[in-house]
């Protein structure tokens, strides 16, 4: 149940973050958006690092090189995000955003990369994810 919580709490909060951002790229541009969204989570998430845990960076030798490009993608994905609400608005953008997550979820799930714990993929979940596209292209009319 705490785990539902965590997704359902981030669902909202990315969604909440992505009118934000969109609102902060209109008024001084999409990549300023982004650095100032990444700043800010920086620095919120150091201040939770430091209010949580007393040993920050311990174990941060172990973290392979690939993994810590994760920054990164999150500039992306600001950025990306924010064109995206601008282009077809916040329904469209959450919806192909989440088919999108969950499309590469399934090729990462269905193939065992990155470490993870090789899963099998049945028709129930494809239909899942046709059923989502279906609702897609349902909102766009």
């Amino acid at each position: 149940m705490k785990g539902i919580l965590f997704a359902a709490a981030a669902g909202m909060f990315i969604t909440l973050q992505g009118v934000a951002n969109s609102r902060i790229g209109a008024a001084i541009g999409t990549w300023q958006a982004a650095a100032l969204t990444q700043l800010t989570g920086f620095v919120a998430a150091l201040l939770l690092l430091g209010l949580f845990r007393r040993s920050a960076g311990t174990g941060l030798r172990g973290v392979k090189p690939l993994y810590l490009t994760g920054g990164a993608m999150g500039a992306v994905i600001v950025f990306s995000n924010v064109q995206a609400i601008h282009a077809v608005g916040i329904t469209i953008a959450a919806a192909v955003l989440l088919i999108a997550q969950l499309s590469l979820t399934f090729l990462i799930d269905g193939r065992g990369w990155f470490g993870v714990v090789k899963q099998t993929m049945s028709l129930p979940q494809f239909l899942g994810i046709a059923m989502m596209i279906s609702g897609v292209l349902i909102l766009r009319v």
